[in-house]
């Protein structure tokens, strides 16, 4: 009975700690190599960041993959077990929560750094740790929708332990926070006494870890909904680009014209040049014989 009292306490503390994921801190595990927009300018930096983001997008991944395999044990956990897999459920959903607002933030930056002659690589660049980010984004999305499902189908069969005719209504009534009535007449009436209290405890876990999921999908939304906005923004940035790009082709085509033009009448200029010299030599010559006959004859 004290083991008992002393793990309910544990769970009370926990329950109680109450942790606001949405205030955590936004920031990322790895170093960026940019320190403000003005060093993104320059090349060797731009692509430094962009090889740390794709680290970045890397861990997040991995960070997911781990949620899905705390949250499979915590399902299975009992006892002292399922309250350290929660805690480590909870730290690392922090830590990739703050990750991908980093990475979000970054890639933020490196979108309104200053554009140089390298504008084609830079889109390119950006437009696929762009994509690599909504791809770990939307991975995330779908860990967090089935592991709701998992945690609400938890707390179906935990209300179903302490009454076995619960109703849909009820089922629901529980999944979102309440059936408080039906564990306390549970807890009255049943002859098993311990494994209803078990189950309530269980179940008051399960809608606390759903808070924390809908917090996460919630903030996931949100940000497929900003990363939609940047994907906007960057396209008519690029159309910009590509525009100017090719009225500069256009303009560079039309000189190149005018100067084979320009190349052409030169030296048609220089060949009607050199043949009115020759013309000129010709006709000073003839002039020259017929003068020196005459001048001769006399």
């Amino acid at each position: 009975m004290a083991y008992r009292d002393r793990l309910a306490a544990s769970r009370a503390q926990r329950g109680g700690q109450n942790i606001e994921l949405s205030n955590i801190p936004h920031e990322s595990p790895l170093s960026s190599p940019a320190n403000g927009d003005g060093n993104l300018a320059d090349l060797s930096t731009f692509l430094a960041e962009d090889t740390s983001i794709q680290q970045g997008i890397t861990q997040m991944r991995d960070n997911v993959t781990q949620l899905g395999a705390l949250r499979l044990r915590s399902l299975g956990a009992i006892d002292d077990s399922t309250e350290a897999e929660s805690n480590r459920i909870d730290t690392l959903t922090i830590e990739t929560r703050g990750l991908m607002q980093s990475l979000k933030a970054r890639i933020q930056r490196m979108e309104a750094a200053p554009i140089k002659a390298d504008a084609h690589l830079r889109s390119n660049r950006i437009s696929l740790l762009r994509s690599k980010f909504v791809e770990v984004l939307q991975e995330y999305q779908k860990e967090e929708q089935e592991g709701r499902a998992k945690s609400r189908a938890r707390v179906e069969r935990q209300l179903k332990i302490v009454k076995p005719d619960a109703t849909q209504e009820e089922v629901t009534a529980a999944v979102s926070g309440g059936g408080q009535q039906i564990f306390a007449q549970a807890l009255t009436t049943s002859t098993r006494y311990g494994e209803s209290r078990a189950a309530y405890r269980e179940v008051q876990e399960r809608q606390q870890d759903l808070l924390k999921v809908e917090s996460t999908l919630a903030e996931l939304a949100q940000m497929f909904q900003e990363m939609a906005t940047l994907v906007e923004q960057q396209d008519a940035t690029i159309n910009i680009i590509e525009t100017s790009a090719q009225g500069v082709a256009d303009d560079t085509e039309k000189g190149l014209k005018n100067t084979e033009k320009a190349i052409i009448i030169a030296r048609a200029y220089r060949k009607k040049r050199w043949i009115c010299f020759f013309i000129t030599l010709i006709v000073i010559a003839i002039l020259a014989i017929v003068l020196g006959i005459v001048f001769g004859k006399k």
